[in-house]
Formats: C-alpha cells, sequence, structure tokens
C-alpha cells in the first residue's frame, strides 16, 4: 500500500521547467545567440592560452640550449650552427651577422653601429610580436564577456517584468524562469571573462620574461660583433659531478688496453 501510494506520488510529480535547457528554450533567439557567442570566446581563449604556452616552453628551450652550448663555439656562425633552424635564438644571430655584412659597406663607424643596434632590435621586435599575437583577443573576451552576459541578463529581467505584467501579480511561476535564465546569462559571462583575464596575464607576464632574455642575447651578440669575436658572456662550466666519472671509465678502459 505504501509502495503505491509513493509510485503515484512520483508519476504525479511536477516536470522541471526551469532547468538551463528550458530557460535557452523561454530566451529564444537572443538566449541561444548569447550562448554561442560566449561558447565562441571561451573555445578561442583556452585555444589561445594553450598554444601560446608551447610556443613560450618551445623558446625557454631554446634559450637553454644557448646558455649551455651557444657561447662554446668559436664563431657565431658556428654557434648558429648549433641551434635549432627554426630558433627565436637563431633568427637574431643570423639577422646579426647580415647586418654586419651590410654595415662594413658604411664609412661611418657611428652611422654602421647604429645599423648594426637596429636590425637586432628588429629581429628581436619581430620575435616579441609573433609571441603577443593572440592576446589581445584574451583582453577583449576579458572586457566584454561580462557585458555580453550582462545583455542576456537585462533581456531576461525584461521578459519577467513582462510576465508579471500580463498575469498582474509577482508570482513564483511567471518570474522564476526569465530570473533564472537572466541569472544563468551573468554566470556565464563571468566563467568565460575570468579564465580569459587570468590566461592574459599569465602568458603576458611569461612573455616579459622571455623579452628580457631575448634582450640580453641580443646585446651580447652586438658586443661580440663590435669585438670581433673578443667578448662573450660568461659560459657557466659543465658539473663537476660528471667529470670525475667520465676520466674513471677511460682510465679504466686504458687500463684494460
Amino acid at each position: 500500500m505504501i509502495i503505491e501510494i509513493l509510485a503515484a506520488a512520483a508519476s504525479e510529480a511536477p516536470a522541471n521547467k526551469f532547468g538551463f535547457k528550458e530557460a535557452l528554450e523561454q530566451g529564444g533567439f537572443i538566449a541561444y545567440a548569447t550562448v554561442i557567442i560566449l561558447g565562441i570566446m571561451s573555445f578561442g581563449s583556452f585555444y589561445i592560452l594553450f598554444t601560446k604556452w608551447f610556443e613560450q616552453n618551445k623558446i625557454m628551450r631554446q634559450g637553454k640550449e644557448v646558455r649551455s652550448g651557444f657561447w662554446r663555439a668559436n664563431s657565431l656562425r658556428e654557434g648558429a650552427g648549433r641551434l635549432g633552424k627554426n630558433s627565436a635564438y637563431r633568427q637574431i644571430v643570423d639577422d646579426g651577422l647580415a647586418a654586419e655584412e651590410q654595415h662594413a659597406k658604411m664609412t661611418d663607424s657611428l652611422e654602421a653601429h647604429d645599423w648594426l643596434h637596429g636590425s637586432l632590435a628588429r629581429s628581436e621586435a619581430t620575435i616579441n610580436a609573433r609571441l603577443a599575437s593572440g592576446l589581445p583577443f584574451l583582453a577583449t573576451v576579458g572586457a566584454t564577456a561580462p557585458f555580453i552576459g550582462l545583455f542576456g541578463t537585462v533581456v531576461g529581467i525584461y521578459r519577467a517584468l513582462i510576465n508579471i505584467g500580463i498575469a498582474g501579480s509577482a508570482s513564483i511561476d511567471k518570474v522564476a524562469g526569465p530570473v533564472g535564465e537572466a541569472l544563468i546569462m551573468t554566470a556565464l559571462g563571468l566563467l568565460v571573462a575570468v579564465p580569459a583575464v587570468l590566461a592574459y596575464n599569465y602568458l603576458q607576464a611569461r612573455n616579459k620574461r622571455i623579452a628580457e632574455q631575448l634582450s640580453g642575447f641580443s646585446t651580447d651578440i652586438l658586443a661580440n660583433i663590435n669585438s670581433r669575436g673578443t667578448i662573450k658572456p660568461t659560459v657557466t662550466a659543465a658539473p663537476a659531478t660528471a667529470k670525475p666519472a667520465t676520466t674513471a671509465a677511460g682510465a679504466s678502459a686504458a687500463v684494460k688496453k
């Protein structure tokens, strides 16, 4: 008997008319358009975040390669050959060597120095501009997504007021749907904007770190070219722990021979 009563009560329970899908259906074209725009913004933000993160990591690894082996080479051309073909640091070296060949044709030493310095600066600026591409989209999403969600909120509140005017009373069944839709749009706008702002600040901070490393490398290249290869930055010596093991292995091999 109790089971029959519970089953009858469950069958008579009202269906949920205030879910996310129902809110979109009540909002109509405006609600769907707002969600689609916010979805595109969110997808673009995460795409830029991951692609730029991988690109930044690649340049940071290239910087470690430069610090470990580039300045051990006898010349800039030899050092450039040790770098990857698509390395950002190799681009600076190649541009510096090309500028060196051109600035030898200038009779004024001051103009020659300015030409070499400007060529390296342009090369560095090109790399920084490539790293910064996509970041304006993140800034735009972070600035506009809350207002797009707010637009959906305003429309939802407007529909709630219309329902109140038609019904003549602010009953919960007339207001719950449009107000729920309005709150959902506000939440979606913030959900899209906050990750975009965080991603922008994170990538921008990493870009500044990379720009400092590129600027220091460009300065070292300029000093090396102007000094005819005399001036080089201090190269950190290899870890001393690996050398004894190698020497011991070589000594044991020599004893066996």
